[in-house]
C-alpha cells in the first residue's frame, strides 16, 4: 500500500500571495512597491485598514478561480503520484465562493489527480495521511503524520517543523 500524502492548495500548489500583490499594486494608490511586497509579509506592511481591505478580497467571486500555479507544483506532484496516494487537502470551507472555484482550478492545472481527492475542510487535524504539506504551522501543530512547511513570508520565522522553501525541496525531501 502505498504512503499518503495531503497537500495544502494556498500559498502551496495555488501562488495565493502572488494574486494578492496583484489586486494591491492595481488598487487606489499603492503605497508599496512590487519589491517590497515580495520581500515582507502584509502583517508587516500594513496597517489595520490596508489589511482588512485586502484580506477581504478572497470573498469576491473568482478571487480562486485563476491563481497562477506555484512553480514547479505540476511537475513534482506528478513524480509523487508514482510513489504516493496524492490528496488536496484545502480548508475552502472559509470562504464559500472558493469551494466550486478550487475545484475548477485543479481539475484545469491537475487533471490528473482524481476529484476523489480532493478534501474540502475546515480542521486538518482529521485528515489521515502520512505526510501534510502546508504553509500554516497551525496545521502542522495539529496533524497526526509528519509536516513539511511550505515556506512563505508570513511563516518565515517559524523553527517548528522541516521546511521546503520550493517544489524542488519537496522533490528533494519526498522523492
Amino acid at each position: 500500500m502505498k504512503k499518503r500524502i495531503a497537500i495544502d492548495m494556498d500559498d502551496v500548489m495555488a501562488d495565493t500571495h502572488a494574486k494578492f500583490i496583484k489586486l494591491y499594486l492595481e488598487g487606489d494608490m499603492p503605497r508599496y512597491t512590487l519589491d517590497e511586497l515580495k520581500e515582507k509579509s502584509f502583517h508587516e506592511l500594513f496597517d489595520e485598514n490596508e489589511y482588512q481591505l485586502i484580506s477581504e478580497r478572497v470573498y469576491e467571486p473568482g478571487f480562486f478561480r485563476d491563481i497562477n500555479v506555484m512553480e514547479g507544483a505540476q511537475d513534482v506532484i506528478t513524480d509523487l503520484m508514482k510513489t504516493y496516494d496524492v490528496f488536496i487537502a484545502s480548508a475552502a470551507q472559509e470562504f464559500p465562493n472558493s469551494l466550486r472555484e478550487k475545484w475548477d482550478w485543479l481539475q484545469e492545472h491537475f487533471p490528473a489527480i482524481s476529484w476523489r481527492n480532493y478534501i474540502f475542510l475546515g480542521d486538518k487535524s482529521v485528515l489521515n495521511t502520512d505526510f501534510l504539506i502546508d504553509d500554516l504551522p497551525r496545521n502542522l501543530r495539529t496533524f497526526q503524520g509528519k509536516g513539511l512547511l511550505f515556506d512563505a513570508l508570513h511563516n518565515r520565522d517559524d523553527r517548528e517543523f522541516q521546511r521546503a522553501k520550493s517544489w524542488q525541496d519537496i522533490a528533494t525531501i519526498l522523492l
